[in-house]
């Protein structure tokens, strides 16, 4: 997702996936003016960071955007970073769920000036550290961070060496991990799995097959809903405690995830902008389009089709009147 969340993410994408693409900047967005008409509504250019939430709450607004008010909408493949860089070329119009990242707000929002925060998206973001339920349950000590030295033999993998395994996902996805186990002073080491896919099977198997696994993950995700986890609580987080981010030594903050969009869109979007900075959902509402991407076989146009039919009163408040 800060995170990325790792924010984050699944094969697709996550994540929430999970190769990003380059910003191919020999293209620009043809920004769709207000009051243009359906026929030629314009071109808007969503990022797709890498994980499943975040494709789902995309393609939503995907959807509307095309279906609705007759805009032609690009979803390129792009890693966070490299998003907010495409608002200065044209190549990105909008981020649509931004998990923190103060410091590219500061670089982009309040220096550069190329971009905008319009509001929370209604989600509610949190990125932990988990291991299955049966570990909880044979180990109750487990989910104190203080006691995960303990445990640490039996984390170890082939990739871990001596120390145990922490299992993380993209190597986008922003990251407390080397600093917490550092100024923690865990017996732990960092395994990048490399996607949210990586991280769902791994967890997956964990409960089913009894295998020990600490992982990071983060909420909202489809995955709770269909695995028993339990988070390992980390020292409290506390304002300005992931201030400096090599002395982080706190759980990470529960984010309010927002929309972000170049200021050339909002200058230009017209009833596009408007329709994104309107809309706003809910955790739940997320992953039941997630886990149709993911577990049903649906595509995000069709995973978004389903929810939008079965939820009018609610994107009928985000068009613009």
């Amino acid at each position: 997702m800060k995170i990325r969340l790792l924010a984050g993410l699944l094969v697709l994408g996550l994540a929430a996936g999970c190769g990003g693409a380059q910003v191919d900047s020999s293209t620009s967005s043809a920004a769709p003016q207000a009051g243009a008409s359906s026929a030629a509504a314009g071109t808007v250019k969503i990022a797709i960071n890498p994980w499943v939430g975040y494709e789902a709450s995309a393609n939503v607004v995907a959807y509307l955007l095309e279906n609705e008010l007759g805009y032609t909408v690009e979803l390129p493949e792009i890693k966070e970073q490299l998003a907010w860089e495409g608002f200065e070329t044209g190549d990105v119009d909008v981020i649509i769920e931004n998990w923190g990242h103060p410091d590219l707000k500061k670089q982009f929002i309040d220096e550069k000036k190329t971009a905008l925060s319009i509001g929370s998206t209604g989600n509610k973001g949190v990125i932990g550290w988990y291991v299955p339920k049966w570990m909880a349950d044979e180990h109750p000590d487990i989910t104190d961070y203080k006691n995960l030295n303990k445990y640490a033999d039996l984390f170890k993998t082939s990739e871990s060496g001596d120390q145990g395994q922490l299992l993380f996902g993209d190597p986008s996805y922003v990251s407390n991990e080397e600093a917490l186990i550092k100024n923690l002073k865990l017996n732990f080491k960092v395994v990048v799995g490399g996607s949210e896919a990586a991280l769902i099977k791994g967890a997956q198997q964990a409960q089913e097959q009894k295998k020990p696994l600490l992982f990071y993950f983060w909420d909202p995700h489809w995955l709770f809903s269909k695995t028993d986890l339990v988070r390992v609580n980390l020292p409290a987080y506390t304002e300005g405690c992931d201030a400096d981010p090599k002395k982080v030594a706190c759980d990470y903050a529960e984010l309010d995830l927002d929309k972000i969009v170049s200021k050339r869109f909002a200058d230009t979007g017209g009833n596009a902008y408007e329709l994104i900075k309107n809309f706003t959902w809910t955790n739940e509402e997320q992953n039941a389009v997630a886990d149709d991407m993911t577990n049903n076989g649906m595509t995000g146009e069709e995973a978004a089709k389903k929810w939008v039919e079965a939820n009018p009163a609610k994107w009928q408040a985000w068009i613009p009147k």
